[in-house]
């Protein structure tokens, strides 16, 4: 096993999620489910690779609901801005009244991404190896980083990957708890915070 591929983490069954990132105070080792003791390897970085894709997912949708809403309505691939379309849940439908094109160009660029992913860190479907992601790959390195933000010190790794699993973690909260919001009574985020006027005309 390659343990400069895996960023110096080597996988310990003695530890919680076998010693992988994310376990943090003032609640470590947090699984009151039970997900993590009933796991094998394989199991738990398929776990970890979708918990840190689905973070970073909804961490993007947090920014996206909040700069595209009142009082920001940012809209910058759109001209939009000089239109009351109220919450971000029903941004899409403008979306597709403004560009009908959108869609199909944002299939194409999300299946080039997870085609990426996939080669990064799957394996073949055609291998006989009985894991989902390589032996060599770290869940949710897939090598992305143009800002140069990786630290090449794996303490500092596993840190920084814990901060990043923390936050992806709120944010999926965060985001189902602002589509509940907007579903139940249609307003914005900031308008229910008091930060923006509830000017919106649904009609």
């Amino acid at each position: 096993l390659n343990v400069g591929s895996l960023n110096g983490w080597q996988p310990d069954e003695s530890k919680f999620a076998f010693g992988l990132p994310g376990s943090l105070d003032p609640s470590p080792d947090f699984d009151p489910f039970g997900f993590a003791d009933r796991a094998d390897l394989i199991q738990m970085k398929s776990y970890r690779e979708s918990e840190t894709t689905h973070g970073r997912v909804a961490m993007l949708a947090v920014i996206g609901f909040l700069v595209t809403e009142a009082p920001f309505e940012f809209h910058p691939l759109f001209d939009t801005g000089s239109k009351d379309i109220g919450p971000a849940i029903r941004h899409l439908d403008e979306v597709r009244a403004a560009a009908p094109f959108f869609f199909e160009i944002l299939a194409v660029a999300i299946g080039a991404a997870e085609l990426k992913r996939a080669l990064t860190g799957w394996e073949s479907p055609d291998t006989d190896t009985g894991r989902v992601l390589k032996e060599d790959y770290f869940p949710g390195d897939i090598g992305f980083d143009p800002l140069g933000l990786k630290p090449d010190d794996p303490d500092e790794f596993m840190n920084m990957s814990t901060k990043e699993l923390q936050h992806g973690r709120l944010a999926m909260l965060a985001v189902a708890g602002f589509v509940a919001q907007e579903l139940v009574d249609g307003k914005e985020i900031l308008v229910h915070a008091g930060l923006a006027p509830d000017d919106f005309d649904p009609s």
